[in-house]
């Protein structure tokens, strides 16, 4: 996923962006709402974690201004307030869900897991392709029922083609979704990519439409 975290303490922040990037996901982080704002009209993001309280104004009125504008980006809330009343103030100005600090990374991951599979559609942690079986929570992978183990990067480019089920997805998008801002991307690293998964999950899991992109056969 290419999420947005807009958080100013900068400890929580490194943390998970770090985190987040070893789980597999590209994540743009400001500490300001000003380039977020930017941010969110030039990027496809799939998922913000927004701090309530930050320099240059509050969370909730950006997470406000989103919707208004009709943005179903998935928005966490982060916050150190734990009154009811401001969980139900979050939740009415459009969050998808509301973790108090301090909160352990791992929670944080499986929030962001968990609210883009109501976005996407998928009603269920598992895909089957032929005589593969993924299991999204788990990172478990079969083969014919026999173990197969993806690293994190493996398993992001996978989660990019299974969110468009049955479309082609461009090299361009693939790398918004894994990348960003001011990584370095080597031009033929999706292809090293794919070209990894086919050897451990089959030649047949990812079709190339020539010119155009990859799509998952299933």
């Amino acid at each position: 996923m290419r999420v947005l975290l807009v958080e100013d303490e900068p400890h929580l922040g490194a943390a998970l962006q770090e985190h987040l990037r070893a789980a597999g996901h590209a994540v743009d982080w400001f500490e300001l709402l000003e380039p977020t704002e930017h941010a969110v009209l030039t990027v496809s993001y799939d998922a913000l974690l927004l701090d309530l309280h930050l320099p240059d104004g509050r969370g909730l009125e950006f997470l406000r201004r989103l919707r208004r504008r009709g943005d179903p980006l998935p928005v966490i809330i982060l916050t150190a307030r734990d009154l009811v009343s401001d969980r139900i103030e979050g939740l009415k100005a459009g969050a998808d869900d509301y973790i108090v600090k301090p909160f352990d990374l791992d929670e944080v991951t499986a929030r962001l897991d968990a609210v883009s599979r109501r976005y996407v559609g998928r009603l269920t942690s598992v895909l089957r392709v032929g005589s593969v079986e993924l299991e999204h929570e788990s990172k478990a992978a079969r083969v014919h029922g026999q173990a197969v183990e993806l690293s994190a990067r493996e398993w992001a480019v996978i989660d990019v083609l299974a969110r468009r089920p049955r479309s082609i997805v461009s090299k361009e998008q693939i790398e918004d979704a894994l990348y960003a801002f001011g990584e370095e991307i080597e031009s033929n690293t999706i292809e090293v990519y794919i070209s990894r998964i086919r050897r451990k999950l089959g030649r047949d899991f990812i079709r190339t439409i020539r010119g155009l992109g990859y799509r998952l056969e299933h």
